[in-house]
């Protein structure tokens, strides 16, 4: 069994992190979008016509299920996904919602992410939103600490503190700084991360062969996307790069 995996970038990446943790020796094939990227600014119609482009290519590598490990597809063109795919569609959006509502205690939600995921009608339950996109390069440069970070993070987080007791993380580049989010406040309030809750649904339905694939296809390569690459899963995956266009 293959499973397919996309984002419009390297973000997607924690999902692969946390299927690896979860799911040892089951096979992957993910497909990051490196030359479009960030979808999160783009138009709803670009950003569906690129998840059908994506959706094809794992499609056409004979995937047995597909994880859409990009928020903004998962708030814009899930049903484009799903249109096009003749397998099993999964995204990180209805699992992190689900745990939301499970652990809240005064009904009170939070979101963070790109614009185009906190302008979406995806998180209908969220009451608070704030759109920090400017984490996402900070991140992918490497500042995943420090004062930068700290003052980015205190800049769109301000806003939830007394406000909610759960914040859901979308997207998924900001699981690499979720201790960091957590310490800024202060232990009052709880974090969802997507591609936790995603991995944990889907894991009872993965099939794990005796042979196993790993493959990484992204759409620019270079030096600097390695690097973050390796930050993300905190191995070197260059040997298991391949570039590809859509």
């Amino acid at each position: 069994m293959i499973v397919g995996i996309f984002d419009s970038g390297l973000g997607g990446l924690t999902v692969v992190k946390e299927f690896k943790r979860k799911i040892p020796n089951a096979s992957f094939i993910y497909l990051g979008d490196t030359a479009r990227v960030p979808y999160g600014t783009r138009s709803a119609e670009t950003i569906r016509k690129f998840a059908e482009e994506d959706t094809q290519f794992l499609v056409d590598k004979n995937v047995d299920l597909i994880l859409v490990a990009c928020n903004t597809v998962s708030s814009l063109a899930i049903d484009v996904v799903k249109k096009q795919s003749s397998v099993p569609v999964y995204s990180v959006i209805e699992p992190a919602i689900r745990k939301a509502l499970d652990i809240t205690k005064n009904n009170k939600i939070g979101l963070v992410g790109t614009r185009a995921t906190v302008n979406s009608d995806a998180y209908k339950e969220v009451i608070l939103r704030s759109h920090a996109s400017m984490l996402v390069p900070l991140i992918e440069e490497g500042f995943i600490s420090g004062p930068e970070l700290d003052l980015f993070i205190a800049r769109y987080l301000a806003g939830f503190i007394a406000k909610v007791d759960t914040l859901i993380l979308g997207c998924t580049h900001y699981s690499i700084i979720k201790d960091q989010i957590s310490n800024y406040l202060g232990g009052s309030i709880d974090l969802v991360d997507p591609a936790v809750e995603l991995v944990n649904e889907i894991s009872s339905k993965i099939i794990v062969d005796d042979k196993s694939i790993e493959k990484y296809y992204l759409t620019d390569v270079n030096k600097r996307f390695l690097e973050t690459a390796q930050m993300f899963l905190g191995e070197d995956i260059s040997n298991k790069t391949e570039k590809v266009s859509l």
